[in-house]
């Protein structure tokens, strides 16, 4: 199957970190526990912007070598209140479908049937291997306690590899998480989710990271230009998402509302 055109417009060729050799000879600095959890924090803090957020994200889901599955959505947020919209645009059959957060909660709408339903942080959005997390702003340092496993090396980039664990109570996609921090830009570059009987479930690659002005915060917003999820259940099942023309810009409230989502749909 050949990719849709509006996909194929979007989608440039990367170097895939994934295909780097690593190993354990990298001359990053082991952290001690306050500054392991201070990088976390940043992790989280570089993603986050004062204000609003709005991108336009291409997702293919693909099986093997072919495609199987081609979105355009449009993504809302507001970090300071935890809300986050993804709204599709494309394809005309799965335009309308959205999906809303509020309160910790995840609800999905299908026009075809006219209904929400409750979803849960594991879901796969749109039938493809992303999920939620991988759309919204990173929040490790509040669900998640960090340990530091090693310095590494990850391709050419040295990188600080930290194992996060579940905070009691919080209600996560996966409890044990592997992340490979590159040591000079903060930036993740891998992540693995792991499932609580240890079985590893997604691994997801960040090669390419782009910042964009947020002067209400003083500092730039920092975001991956393109993520590529590999499932590791279904083997050879990954999915490509790649972010263009992000804009901070101040968004209505009724955006972030059932109503806003049904009348896309109309």
């Amino acid at each position: 199957m050949q990719r849709r055109p509006f996909i194929a417009a979007a989608i440039t060729t990367v170097a895939m970190i994934a295909t780097l050799p690593w190993g354990m000879d990298a001359h990053a600095a082991p952290l001690e526990k306050d500054d392991l959890v201070e990088l976390v924090k940043t992790i989280d803090e570089r993603q986050r912007s004062v204000g609003d957020y709005k991108a336009r994200v291409f997702i293919e889901q693909r099986e093997g070598k072919e495609s199987e599955l081609a979105y355009e959505a449009v993504i809302y947020r507001r970090d300071q209140e935890g809300k986050l919209v993804i709204l599709f645009t494309r394809p005309k059959s799965e335009a309308g479908k959205g999906y809303l957060r509020i309160d910790r909660n995840l609800f999905l709408y299908d026009p075809s049937v006219g209904k929400w339903e409750r979803r849960t942080e594991r879901e796969n959005i749109g039938g493809t291997n992303s999920q939620r997390r991988d759309f919204d702003a990173s929040n490790f340092a509040e669900n998640y306690n960090p340990s530091y496993v090693a310095e590494e090396k990850l391709g050419k980039f040295a990188v600080h590899h930290i194992k996060l664990e579940a905070k009691k109570g919080k209600d996560v996609a996966y409890p044990v998480l592997h992340v490979w921090v590159d040591t000079k830009s903060q930036n993740v570059l891998k992540v693995q989710e792991y499932a609580l009987s240890g079985r590893l479930m997604r691994t997801a690659y960040y090669p390419k990271w782009r910042k964009v002005p947020n002067p209400a915060k003083g500092a730039p917003v920092y975001f991956p230009t393109e993520i590529r999820i590999y499932d590791e259940v279904e083997k050879g099942n990954s999915t490509t998402i790649t972010l263009v023309d992000v804009a901070l810009e101040k968004l209505e409230a009724k955006v972030f509302t059932k109503s806003y989502i049904e009348s896309k749909s109309r």
